[in-house]
């Protein structure tokens, strides 16, 4: 039972043991919690797990480039590596300017400027940001990934992912750009800063193998700002292919709400089980690479399905990890039956990060209620 989603499967230079992969997260915890739920996730018997936004750059925050930041990528790969998982690092470069993020540190801290607004100041500026950079700050950054993934592989990272989203998104996408050099304007040129980014990590590492998180922005409806329309990956698709791609994470492009990127069961448009695999139809018929698809999938018989048919080859979660860290274990042991299932509440997850309380399960809450009641009942008695 489940035979394919417990099988393993050959990326360029890694094999991982399964089909699934823990997406990058942003979880906000604390280390040791952060630690301790990363292991979990690994000890649940996930095949990869992607540690999103690892700066390309040095970092005001932590980043390769410091010795503290170098050594707590070590850490965490560490900790994926002792409970059985393979280590991936989504090396990100931001296109939001640090010196709008410091103008908005006041209203941050004060509470006048909650999360999603701020997320909406900062996407305002992404178009004249990408739009003024000059060509040396281009290379610098270029470089820059190249640097970084040699760095993570020291670091003890097995995979790079590149973040196809913000800057490689907003370069991509016709909303953001409006250069009139050559990387703006046709999809051909748009797709130029990305590929670059590939390119560097390929020559600076030639047998590393190279993920490309593809983020895909869509018309009617809208949804998405940065990224590659649909129409336009016949263009990218093979020119990132070129560039030495190995593999594609096909997703929503961000630069939106929160919660169209993570969507809740509630969702208008993207409500149902893997509501993005039609990204992933689209790309699967552009390449013979392998195609990863995520977004809300749950279900071990639809994740199944999805792989068996070839659909896609990878199946990356998130949320449902977060709620049951043991979800590959109990499909590959027949003990589907005490899964617990992402209901989509985004309550804890999303919610607890966007109120700075670190992401976790509705039922983590739910068991905690439990024990504090089981415990107010034997006080009583």
């Amino acid at each position: 039972m489940y035979e394919t989603i417990n099988s393993p499967f050959t990326i360029g230079s890694v094999t991982l043991k399964n089909r699934i992969i823990f997406a990058p997260t942003s979880m906000g915890l604390k280390e040791e919690e952060y630690l301790e739920k990363l292991g979990a996730i690994a000890r649940g018997g996930t095949a990869m797990i992607i540690i999103g936004d690892v700066p390309v750059l040095k970092s005001p925050f932590l980043s390769l480039y410091s010795r503290k930041g170098f050594l707590r990528y070590r850490r965490i790969t560490e900790t994926i590596h002792q409970n059985g998982a393979l280590a991936a690092a989504q090396l990100h470069m931001s296109d939001s300017q640090f010196s709008r993020l410091i103008k908005y540190l006041p209203g941050m801290i004060t509470g006048k400027i909650k999360p999603d607004e701020l997320r909406i100041l900062l996407n305002n500026t992404v178009s004249d940001y990408i739009t003024g950079l000059t060509d040396k700050r281009i290379s610098e950054i270029i470089r820059g990934f190249g640097k970084a993934a040699v760095l993570a592989k020291e670091a003890g990272f097995d995979v790079i992912q590149i973040h196809g989203d913000r800057m490689c998104g907003s370069f991509s996408s016709s909303i953001y750009n409006r250069r009139k050099d050559r990387y703006g304007g046709s999809p051909k040129n748009r797709a130029r800063f990305a590929c670059e980014a590939v390119a560097a990590v390929r020559r600076a590492l030639p047998d590393i193998t190279i993920d490309f998180k593809l983020a895909v922005r869509q018309e009617n409806p809208h949804y998405g700002n940065a990224g590659i329309l649909m129409e336009e990956l016949p263009v990218f698709v093979p020119l990132l292919e070129q560039a030495g791609v190995n593999s594609f994470h096909v997703t929503l492009a961000n630069h939106s709400d929160l919660s169209d990127t993570i969507p809740p069961a509630s969702h208008p448009y993207f409500h149902g089980e893997g509501c993005f695999l039609s990204y992933c139809d689209e790309v699967r018929r552009l390449t013979d690479l392998p195609v990863c698809g995520v977004g809300r999938l749950c279900s071990p018989d639809f994740v199944e399905e999805q792989l068996k048919s070839g659909r896609i080859q990878l199946a990356a979660m998130s949320r449902q990890l977060i709620a049951d860290p043991e979800w590959v274990k109990k499909t590959a042991s027949g003990s589907v039956s005490k899964l617990f299932k992402c209901t989509g509440c985004n309550r804890e997850c999303l919610g607890g990060m966007q109120a700075h309380k670190g992401v976790h399960c509705i039922r983590d809450h739910i068991q905690t209620k439990n024990k504090s009641l089981s415990h107010e009942r034997k006080v009583v008695s």
